[in-house]
């Protein structure tokens, strides 16, 4: 069996154990794995396909992004990418696992029903595909995010300053709520629990009442601006695929202008950005990365197509394609208001 992996979409912590564990089991089995270049474009432009050997896996489960390449790629501009995919994976491979976040498996879903036998990986370092607990990547950027906030804690104190600390968090606030969480955040800001500037401000003097003189504020970069006060930008810079790179709209440098335009505290801010997808991945990402790959493998030659293997109560479980898709996982009300307890 000719068995096909791509990487798709933004790059991850996580990817090269998947794909390790989806190509030693398939070297194991005596099939061949095909790594695909550079996401869709390997298959919709000129074919990128080249066979993986047990010495291309060797060593990658500790290295951060994908051996393969990968990139946004938009298969509708200009029209035809996705039929053009579909005759590639006809051509050259008898089964094919994306490994994506939502825009991934749209693309993905849309094969399945065209009769593409494909399988997906749930990826995404915003953790907020609907029907999973896990994406790959998500705990090394929280674990960033909280060794960041570590970090700045002590010249916060030091100084006597507000530091506003922007993530990642396109239409949700996992990276946010969690990595603030676990690095000690006095408030955190997300896209789901609204708040407005006269909340931070209220909350920073609550915190002077108290004797304390600095704070660690975290706010996710798809957060509201017009809730916050503020107005968008006429043009916002785009990724290959049209979506907006959120972290061109200065979040976290409007947040800090404002607590300046209104106390006499000394604000700085960080904006973590690709910090937060870099490096070699955490334990647990290279596990479930492992596991989920795995059960792709599984999936894949027991000819279970248009599934996906996702995490739920601490199983690997087999869910349709089109489960993932047509929405969001938000952080719940019980999670933020615990984020809320800690001032």
């Amino acid at each position: 069996m000719r068995i096909g992996v791509l990487t798709a979409g933004g790059d991850a912590p996580g990817l090269n154990a998947a794909i390790r564990a989806i190509g030693q089991m398939a070297l194991r089995d005596g099939h061949e794995v095909i790594g695909i270049a550079n996401g869709w474009a390997g298959l919709a432009d000129e074919y990128a396909g080249r066979p993986l050997h047990a010495s291309d896996l060797q060593g990658v489960i500790a290295q951060g992004g994908t051996l393969l390449g990968t990139a946004r790629y938009n298969l509708d501009n200009p029209p035809g990418g996705r039929e053009r995919v579909l005759s590639a994976i006809e051509e050259h491979l008898d089964g094919l696992i994306s490994i994506g976040g939502d825009g991934t498996h749209r693309i993905s879903t849309w094969l399945a029903d065209h009769g593409a036998p494909i399988v997906g990986v749930p990826k995404t370092l915003d953790n907020d595909l609907l029907g999973t607990d896990y994406c790959i990547g998500f705990d090394t950027a929280i674990s960033i995010v909280a060794e960041s906030i570590d970090r700045l804690y002590t010249t916060a104190a030091s100084h006597h300053r507000v530091m506003v600390v922007e993530t990642m968090g396109r239409l949700t606030g996992w990276v946010a709520a969690m990595g603030g969480l676990a690095g000690g955040a006095d408030m955190i800001v997300i896209p789901e629990f609204p708040v407005t500037m006269d909340d931070i401000m209220k909350h920073l003097e609550r915190r002077v009442a108290a004797g304390l003189a600095f704070s660690i504020v975290v706010v996710a970069e798809g957060v509201n601006l017009s809730t916050l006060g503020g107005t968008e930008k006429g043009e916002l810079s785009t990724e290959g695929v049209g979506g907006v790179r959120l972290a061109t709209r200065g979040v976290g440098q409007f947040v800090a202008s404002k607590i300046e335009e209104h106390t006499a505290i000394e604000v700085r801010t960080t904006v973590l950005g690709h910090l937060q997808r870099g490096g070699s991945p955490t334990a647990h990402d290279r596990i479930w990365a492992t596991r989920v790959g795995a059960g792709a493998y599984d999936a894949v030659t027991s000819g279970k197509f248009g599934t996906i293997p996702v995490v739920r109560d601490n199983n690997v479980v087999l869910s349709p394609l089109s489960s993932v898709i047509g929405g969001q996982r938000q952080v719940p009300r019980e999670i933020y208001e615990l984020c809320s307890v800690f001032f």
